[in-house]
């Protein structure tokens, strides 16, 4: 590609770019306690936040949805077209309802609104005009102020959508903060995938399915390498006949030693190993021993019970596969 089409790429995607940041800085400027009485409605409804909009507003309903519901926000989507078609039975009477839409004036929106206030539900209404229908019937306005999208014909749905994003974002984030809204609980709705492992995964779960390498002070060099290559763990915790952890051998511990040692015949395990060995309790998070390897720029780490009891190993190995890097 030629170096002018690649300059008028970066800088179309630059005022994209641009456009949008001066919009949401000005979405900041704008916010207002209309926003904050919104989350009040919502903390205080015992019913679930039904969200709805048409076209791409719809599909960021969807999102916001799925942000509101892992987060300890109860919601659902409602398509605005197919509301008027038999989906109206989606709300019920505790449930509170935001209708997403730019212009706030389109026929889908013009028709569902007075149906919603027929229910009696509250109407949070998200757009970018304060003259709108949806403004204007709306209990609470989450206004998204937008002077141009930035598709250069003024058109796509680009700077409006981002805008609807961000406070889609806003507002779930100041519910999960009145929630009190904690790790603990957000594990709860991510069991699965690496985020859900980052959060609910421990040490004990992966320690479980590991070989435990084991030698003793007095074992010469073959035994150690035989113990490290036969738990393929890339090392050997070294305990006294107190079963206490004395030191830690590794693989690599092992090469250096054979660079540097001529005659390994009078090599045991008490001259090669390291007398301070990096731990890690059972009941430890696997992030926490992953950011504990990365800190001292390790690849094993011995597994104690609280008592200090040798429990086995776990290696950087064990936490890829766990999918936690």
């Amino acid at each position: 590609m030629e170096n002018n089409k690649k300059d008028k790429i970066l800088q179309i995607a630059r005022e994209t770019i641009r456009t949008e940041y001066e919009a949401l800085q000005n979405l900041e400027r704008e916010l207002d306690e209309e926003f904050a009485k919104a989350v009040a409605l919502i903390l205080q409804s015992e019913g679930r936040l039904v969200v709805t909009g048409i076209g791409k507003s719809a599909n960021v309903a969807t999102k916001i949805v799925a942000t509101l519901n892992s987060t300890g926000t109860p919601a659902i989507f409602m398509h605005a077209s197919d509301a008027v078609h038999g989906d109206l039975g989606i709300i019920q009477k505790d449930d509170v309802v935001l209708v997403l839409s730019k212009s706030g004036n389109t026929p889908e929106i013009k028709v569902l609104l007075p149906l919603i206030k027929s229910f009696g539900n509250p109407i949070i209404g998200m757009t970018s005009s304060k003259d709108s229908f949806l403004a204007k019937q709306s209990d609470f306005l989450l206004y998204t102020p937008v002077e141009k999208e930035a598709c250069p014909n003024n058109l796509a749905p680009t700077t409006s959508t981002t805008l609807q994003m961000v406070m889609g974002d806003a507002l779930a984030v100041a519910l999960l903060h009145h929630k009190d809204f904690k790790e603990k609980d957000f594990a709860k709705y991510h069991p699965g995938g690496s985020l859900g492992k980052k959060l609910y995964l421990r040490v004990a779960d992966i320690v479980s399915n590991n070989e435990v390498p084991v030698s003793s002070p007095s074992d010469n060099l073959k035994d150690v390498i035989v113990e490290i290559t036969k738990k393929r763990m890339g090392a050997t915790t070294i305990l006294n006949e107190k079963n206490e952890i004395v030191g830690i051998i590794t693989d690599g511990d092992v090469r250096r030693m054979l660079q540097k040692t001529k005659d390994v015949s009078a090599v045991f395990a008490k001259d090669l190993m390291s007398s301070s060995p990096k731990t890690i309790s059972m009941d430890a998070m696997a992030v926490k021993a992953l950011k504990k390897m990365r800190e001292n720029n390790i690849s094993q780490l011995i597994v104690v019970d609280e008592e200090g009891t040798y429990k086995g190993m776990i290696h950087l190995h064990d936490l890829l596969k766990e999918g936690l890097i």
